[in-house]
């Protein structure tokens, strides 16, 4: 049997296409709702609760490297690698960034 995957499939066997298309579906309907507690209900359906606590883990971390907690100190808050703090930091720090982004809506609720 080969393991190797073919292009563009990750490891469940489901097309890098479908992935994007699919969280792209998903991203309209969640905007589309425009019900907090409808939407919440949804992520509770949908998620697990690891990941639940992995999406809320990786929100929490980005918004502690925006007020300036160091990555060790996140490491040891959360109990998470620093390679995924970092990872969480680059992103931060890309131009015209999601998270960036993100946290300007948080602070202008």
């Amino acid at each position: 049997m080969n393991n190797s995957n073919t292009a563009g499939e990750n490891k469940s066997g489901i097309s890098e296409e479908l992935v994007h298309d699919t969280i792209k579906e998903l991203s309209k309907l969640m905007l589309k709702s425009g019900d907090e507690k409808f939407l919440y209900d949804f992520l509770v359906c949908l998620l697990s609760t690891p990941e639940l606590k992995s999406i809320a883990s990786r929100w929490l971390l980005v918004k502690d490297i925006d007020a300036g907690i160091t990555q060790r100190e996140i490491a040891k808050k959360y109990g998470m690698s620093l390679c995924k703090i970092t990872r969480g930091s680059k992103e931060l720090n890309k131009p015209d960034s999601a998270f960036r982004k993100m946290l300007e809506l948080l602070k202008n609720m």
